[in-house]
């Protein structure tokens, strides 16, 4: 029996020995081909072994898209590495390569030139560094029909894109390089988002700049910065078009986006603002019977109206009714408040939050729209006033800059309206006519502008240059200096 054995393993042996053909010094047997194969399995195991260590533990404390180029680079390093050891190992005459070299030349120029393209695109990829990992990309290509994902693995060959649905997508690298790739987060991952909205004709383009504004700020995930914005786009054919601009992280953009049609629908809703649909009016015309000459049936000509009735909301006090109670802004035309409504902001704080103390600088102006505000003669200690929402406080410190004469702390969670110095100023020098509006105003407030100014005095904060006998002159002298007008 183990003589039995001992042949089948030597004519095994002398199969694996049969010579298939010579490259230059080297004879290739079945035993040399299946020892390659082997180093293949062993390499690929190797490169993805080096890549991986690199990643998870090696390059811990460096950032991801770093990591993610030195590991693939280092790794096809190593894998090149241990190509020649094994091609030495072997026993392949390094010299009898040329032959396949110039094999795989002509070949690279025909069958394999779309590998090579992703190879060399691979490397672009990542020096350029054009697009990295965690990238929010948008493929402009109808073949990808808009694939829009974020990069997971950067490889020499392919780039992996995970899309929206949690699907891996493997991209060749010259698909990336050849075509327009639209990256969201290149420099930054914050982006603009654009919601288009369409209101009926009979709607007050300045509520719906308001509702549009309010439902941006209702969304925490909204940027402060740049502000979120209310364009009037055009008068279409059955609405007017309205666009909200809003600043958001884009890997949450969908997310967002929802939140935005679920809080613009609810507030149009509660001021009875209709989405605009298209309508049609069907007239439906018949001629009268021969000698009856103008005698119609009132049903020969009637019209037929489709029309959505919504039932009749109470009317509710609007952020542009409380502006106009204000008087330095009572005598603003509608596009004028539309412009106090699109610079100020909202601002939301909790219980025991002080919004200034008395004596500092005035450079804020507040609407209360939820909540309470307690105002405290701080150095009396003394309760003067609880204010409700639709008050306001700070115009004057707006307007002037003068400093606080009473705390501001809130009583109850509180929602405010917040037009500041900066966005007031920039306001002021985009439009020259306002700042004629508000002088006006001060005019019917000669009392209050004289108080102002004694305080002032005797704080020594009177510039010399702007003071004057005449407290209404005192005032536009020093609006003038403040705003820079």
């Amino acid at each position: 029996m183990s003589e039995l054995f001992s042949d089948i393993f030597q004519k095994l042996g002398d199969l694996f020995d049969i010579k298939l053909l010579d490259l230059g010094n080297t004879t290739v047997t079945p035993k040399l081909l299946v020892s390659l194969l082997i180093w293949l399995i062993l390499i690929s195991f190797i490169i993805g072994l080096v890549k991986r260590f690199l990643k998870r533990h090696l390059l811990v404390g460096i950032d991801a898209n770093n990591r993610e180029a030195i590991a693939t680079l280092v790794s096809y390093v190593v894998g090149v590495i241990t190509i020649f050891i094994a091609i030495q190992y072997t026993g392949i005459n390094l010299s009898s390569l040329g032959i396949i070299l110039g094999g795989l030349g002509v070949g690279i120029g025909f069958g394999l030139q779309h590998i090579a393209d992703d190879f060399i695109s691979g490397l672009i990829l990542l020096f350029e560094r054009t697009l990295k990992v965690n990238d929010l990309i948008e493929l402009d290509d109808y073949r990808f029909q808009g694939l829009v994902g974020r990069i997971v693995e950067v490889n020499l060959r392919s780039t992996i894109i995970r899309t929206l649905d949690d699907g891996d997508v493997v991209i060749p690298n010259s698909e990336l390089i050849n075509n327009r790739v639209l990256n969201w987060s290149h420099r930054t991952s914050i982006a603009r988002l654009k919601i288009p909205v369409g209101v009926s004709y009979d709607s007050d383009p300045i509520l719906v700049t308001e509702l549009l504004l309010k439902s941006a700020y209702m969304e925490p995930a909204v940027c402060d910065k740049p502000m979120p914005k209310a364009m009037f786009l055009a008068f279409g054919e059955d609405s007017l078009q309205f666009e909200l601009w809003v600043w958001i992280d884009v890997h949450k953009r969908f997310d967002i986006q929802s939140s935005l049609h679920f809080a613009i629908e609810y507030n149009l809703r509660q001021y009875n603002i209709e989405i605009a649909f298209p309508q049609r009016d069907v007239w439906i015309r018949n001629l009268a019977p021969q000698g009856l000459g103008d005698m119609r049936p009132p049903f020969f000509n009637r019209q037929i109206a489709f029309e959505h009735h919504r039932p009749a909301i109470p009317k509710q006090t609007t952020l542009k009714d409380m502006l106009r109670q204000v008087s330095y802004f009572a005598n603003f035309s509608d596009l004028e408040i539309r412009q106090l409504i699109e610079i100020g902001h909202r601002q939301r704080s909790q219980t025991g939050t002080t919004l200034f103390h008395e004596g500092d600088a005035g450079n804020s102006f507040y609407i209360l729209l939820e909540g309470k505000i307690d105002i405290l003669a701080e150095k009396l200690n003394r309760h003067l006033a609880t204010l409700e929402p639709g008050q306001f406080f700070g115009e004057v410190a707006l307007l002037l800059g003068v400093p606080r004469t009473a705390m501001a702390r809130v009583a109850e969670d509180a929602l405010l309206f917040v037009i500041n110095q900066p966005s007031f100023s920039d306001l002021l020098r985009r439009y020259p006519d306002l700042s004629n509006q508000v002088v006006q105003a001060m005019a019917q407030h000669r009392d209050e502008l004289a108080q102002r100014q004694r305080e002032m005095r005797a704080l020594n904060l009177v510039d010399s240059s702007e003071d004057d006998a005449n407290p209404v002159i005192w005032a536009r002298k020093r609006l003038k200096r403040m705003f820079d007008l």
